[in-house]
């Protein structure tokens, strides 16, 4: 899985956590939801562990050995503009 398919799928995962919080909050009991919360949690986490160990942090808010801010190109330099 390249780095922008990582992503992409790190970004769908949250998605669905946080909509199925929401739908959680009022719907408590529904199991199925639950289950799909909590497998969704995990997915996340184990992927966003991968990235991060080949790419570095998602965000700050993700502790890694160093900061490797300036080691990756800026967004202009990668010539997708």
């Amino acid at each position: 899985m390249t780095r922008e398919e990582m992503a992409k799928q790190l970004k769908c995962y949250r998605f669905a956590i946080i909509e199925l919080g929401l739908y959680l909050d009022t719907h408590p009991d529904d199991e199925k939801a639950l289950c799909l919360h909590k497998e969704y949690s995990n997915r996340f986490k184990e992927l966003s562990d991968k990235y991060q160990k080949v790419y570095g942090p998602l965000t700050i808010m993700f502790p890694c050995n160093k900061w490797r801010w300036l080691e990756e190109p800026w967004p202009w330099e990668r010539g997708n503009n």
